[in-house]
């Protein structure tokens, strides 16, 4: 059988990660359903005890998430207006029991396609830090997230957090998403949009991002240029927009059911967008 190792210091966590590779532990909330049917031989690295690293705020010119920071803790954080979709996201992650002890960043480092929080962070232009007894690396969350359950997170690494640029007042965010229920349910469709909007109403950046369609989530730049420097409208969205979605077939839903549905939820998204700018207008 594997070692459980609980580390009080990020020091201490570093070089028992500088040993040899070990499992790295935060919540637990995907690690342990995992493996009920089996006992590995694995070392456990269990972070929850590393101080400083859970307090979601505001660092100079970013927002830094750490990686003990939970679902619950980002729902009661003090965020603004393009944090919104994010949230929106935190709530359907598991139940409440589940959002008390998944962290945010645990959801990026497990990277299934069917992540919640990806989409999100991907629409944010989050960025993933990481540490390691040689020094520190900041990668963009697009090439951070390889593939399902690969990132590039080298093994003597700990993933410290997450850093999303600070935007102005004007960026609004929303998030859908898409499942045989509302709650508790794997995503077949997740849509997740960032727009900063200038004094007239019309967009001025848009971020959008799609989850569950590919092997990673993605972002949609032919929308997002085809969305500047107009009003929020679902018509601008084409089937071409979308190209660069790959989705399968499985027990949730068809590849051609996810691509006729993509195609919707990213409509309902750009709509949903105008109409959170009116109401904050």
């Amino acid at each position: 059988m594997g070692r459980y190792l609980r580390p009080a210091t990020l020091e201490a966590a570093l070089a028992l990660l500088a040993e040899r590779p070990r499992t790295v532990l935060a919540g637990g909330t995907d690690h342990y359903p995992a493996r009920v049917l089996n006992a590995p031989d694995e070392d456990i690295l269990d972070i929850s005890a590393l101080p400083g690293l859970r307090a979601i705020g505001r660092r100079g010119d970013h927002w830094v998430i750490p990686c003990l920071a939970t679902w619950s803790d980002l729902i009661a954080a003090d965020l603004p207006a393009a944090f919104d979709g994010l949230r929106a996201a935190a709530r359907q992650v598991g139940g409440r029991q589940v959002q008390n002890v998944a962290t945010v960043l645990g959801n990026v480092c497990n990277a299934s396609p069917a992540a919640d929080g990806i989409p999100c962070l991907l629409a944010l232009d989050a960025e993933v830090e990481l540490a390691s007894r040689d020094g520190r690396r900041v990668l963009p969350l697009a090439e951070f997230v390889l593939g399902p359950r690969r990132t590039a997170r080298r093994p003597e690494e700990l993933a410290l957090g997450l850093r999303i640029p600070a935007r102005g007042d004007a960026a609004r965010s929303v998030f859908l998403k898409l499942g045989g229920r509302r709650y508790l349910v794997i995503s077949i469709v997740m849509v997740a949009a960032v727009a900063e909007f200038d004094a007239g109403g019309r967009i001025a950046r848009a971020r959008v991002a799609v989850g569950a369609c590919s092997p990673v989530a993605q972002r949609l730049p032919a929308l997002e240029a085809a969305l500047a420097g107009q009003r929020p409208d679902p018509a601008l969205v084409r089937a071409e927009h979308l190209a660069a979605l790959s989705p399968i077939g499985d027990v949730r839903g068809s590849a051609a059911y996810r691509s006729a549905a993509a195609l919707e939820m990213v409509r309902r998204a750009v709509a949903s967008l105008g109409a959170v700018e009116a109401i904050a207008a």
